[in-house]
C-alpha cells in the first residue's frame, strides 16, 4: 500500500503564501502522477494541479500564474507553492498519487487525508 501524508496547511491572509508538501511512503514501485485537489464546503472536489513523472504539469485555470507544483522523484514528494492566495482558495487540499505498489501491478489512485487551507479576506 501507498500512504500519502500532507503538511503545510494553515491560516493565511489574502495575498499571502503557503507551501504544501506531500510525501508518499510504503510499498512503492513507481509513481506516475502526483497532484493536488481541493474541496470547499458544499462543492465538489476539483483538480488544482498535477505533475507527471517526466515533469509535465497541469493547472486549473483559477490557479495559473499563482500556484506552482513541483516534485522530487527521489523522495516521492510533491510540493504546491501557493502565492497571491484569495479567499476563494479556502478548502481542504488533498494529495493524490497514481502509483504502482510493486513491479507488474496496475496503477492505483491513492489519497492523503487532506490539509485545511484557510485564506482570510
Amino acid at each position: 500500500q501507498v500512504q500519502l501524508v500532507e503538511s503545510g496547511g494553515g491560516l493565511v491572509q489574502a495575498g499571502g503564501s503557503l507551501r504544501l508538501s506531500c510525501a508518499a511512503s510504503g510499498s512503492i514501485f513507481s509513481i506516475n502522477v502526483m497532484g493536488w485537489y481541493r474541496q470547499a464546503p458544499g462543492k465538489q472536489r476539483e483538480l488544482v494541479a498535477d505533475i507527471r513523472s517526466g515533469g509535465s504539469r497541469n493547472y486549473a485555470d483559477s490557479v495559473k500564474g499563482r500556484f506552482t507544483i513541483s516534485r522530487d522523484n527521489a523522495k516521492n514528494t510533491t510540493y504546491l507553492q501557493m502565492n497571491s492566495l484569495r479567499a476563494e482558495d479556502t478548502a481542504v487540499y488533498y494529495c493524490n498519487a497514481v502509483a504502482a505498489p510493486y513491479s507488474g501491478s496496475p496503477y492505483y489512485n491513492y489519497w492523503g487525508q487532506g490539509t485545511q487551507v484557510t485564506v482570510s479576506s
